[in-house]
């Protein structure tokens, strides 16, 4: 009985660390990254520079895992992020900052509409310099809705 459980627990952490994503929540984007300011300061909707922390550094090209609210830019309808807030609440209406946003790209287009909270996974990018893009993107992107 001892030798089956160990081949059991031996298989299930075999199966963990050859499929492992990181599973990470907002606490670890928002300590995950601090931002240079210019000197003179900051001007409203300027991109400072972002200074990833090793976690974040080290998950980068890593296929990671977070939940958040779904949101489609409005204007474009192609463009997709995953927020720590709902629209009404979320970064772009001033609770939170630029690191509580995700962008997503997705292989196919997806279905969920604005507000879903939903889980995603992909593979994690850091954007270091272009102030067009978020801090933090996930690409080949796929998830599901998660029913409250």
């Amino acid at each position: 009985m001892v030798k089956k459980l160990s081949l059991l627990l031996f298989f299930a952490l075999f199966a963990q660390v050859t499929s492992a994503q990181a599973l990470l929540d907002w606490e670890d984007m928002i300590q995950g990254v601090t931002y240079t300011t210019p000197e003179g300061g900051a001007e409203l909707g300027e991109f400072l520079t972002p200074t990833y922390k090793k976690k974040m550094l080290d998950l980068e090209g890593q296929e990671i895992s977070i939940t958040g609210y779904f949101l489609v830019l409005e204007g474009q309808k192609d463009s997709f992020m995953l927020s720590n807030n709902p629209m009404a609440s979320c970064f772009f209406c001033g609770n939170g900052g630029p690191e509580t946003i995700i962008e997503l790209y997705f292989d196919s287009r997806p279905s969920f509409s604005m507000d879903d909270l939903i889980s995603v996974k992909g593979t994690l990018k850091l954007n270091r310099d272009n102030p067009d893009h978020t801090y933090y993107t996930i690409e080949h992107a796929n998830g599901f809705t998660i029913k409250m």
